[in-house]
């Protein structure tokens, strides 16, 4: 069984925020396989995008969706199926959200207040989010497929902003700040979502409990990085530094994107003796 097992975000962090390349982190992705440490997948990303991109790095790991509203874990993967999920099309899948069309309610509910002042997905077309995301036609569809929360494009002030926000919250959604986009989803977040599959990781191993290890870059990564034994925040030019309590076991960057990964990554398997090699900075 595995002695770390890392969380880590996507865009800004294991992929380019503006190329989506990950291609400075593939020969250590190659070498955590090779070590049997778990690399887990944790992005407001959704399962269509998900899946896709596992497959193009060989990656067979559960995987966490739409920052934190449910994980989906391969069926078979851990020897007892986890109480609490579901058999869905090959995986074991726990959900911490009531699904898209409840938050996409509660939005339309409060349009008319905030008119002009922001979009969201279910309102754009595939060429308006490539624009907003710099992501293929094809990539923005499965953008576009959410399952579990909705992502608003906020263009108006940061005061009518906090107030869109407390209006949604009143009516019981959960909006988390990404790095592109406001998150409208259920009370779920990363650190939660981690904690739960981290805790399966724990139960199923035999020996020493494997540690975790959280990578991000912004504040909806937050929860995620608090609740990690390890932390590794990714130095960005587009989003400001997520803001943690924790200060001890906590890195820093000094490369972006996924050569921070890198980076960050070795210095922490360097330091728990787990990979050999240089720390590459």
């Amino acid at each position: 069984m595995t002695k770390l097992v890392i969380y880590t975000d996507l865009d800004g962090c294991l992929l380019d925020h503006d190329s989506y390349s990950h291609a400075p982190a593939d020969a250590l992705l190659a070498e955590l396989e090779a070590h049997a440490i778990p690399v887990i997948i944790a992005s407001s990303k959704t399962r269509s995008e998900q899946i896709p991109l596992r497959n193009e790095l060989g990656n067979q790991h559960p995987f966490i969706v739409e920052n934190g509203a449910a994980v989906f874990i391969p069926v078979g993967y851990f020897k007892t199926r986890p109480s609490g999920t579901v058999d869905e099309n090959g995986y074991w899948v726990k959900r911490f959200s009531l699904p898209r069309h409840h938050w996409l309610e509660i939005i339309a509910d409060v349009s008319a207040e905030f008119s002009g002042e922001f979009t969201n997905f279910d309102n754009m077309d595939s060429r308006q989010i490539v624009s907003l995301t710099g992501l293929s036609e094809a990539a923005a569809t499965l953008a576009a497929s959410r399952e579990f929360g909705e992502p608003v494009h906020w263009t108006g002030s940061d005061k009518g902003r906090q107030r869109f926000i407390r209006r949604l919250e009143q009516s019981g959604a959960h909006v988390l700040q990404g790095g592109r986009f406001l998150h409208v989803s259920g009370d779920c977040d990363k650190g939660s979502a981690m904690q739960w599959l981290h805790s399966q990781y724990r139960r199923q191993a035999a020996g020493k409990k494997p540690a975790s290890f959280a990578i991000g870059d912004s504040q909806n990564d937050a929860a995620m990085l608090e609740a990690a034994d390890y932390a590794l925040i990714i130095r960005s030019a587009s989003v400001a530094e997520p803001t943690l309590l924790r200060s001890e076991r906590t890195l820093r960057s000094s490369k972006s994107g996924p050569g921070g990964w890198d980076q960050g990554v070795r210095k922490l398997l360097h330091s728990l003796h787990l990979l050999k090699g240089s720390t590459n900075g």
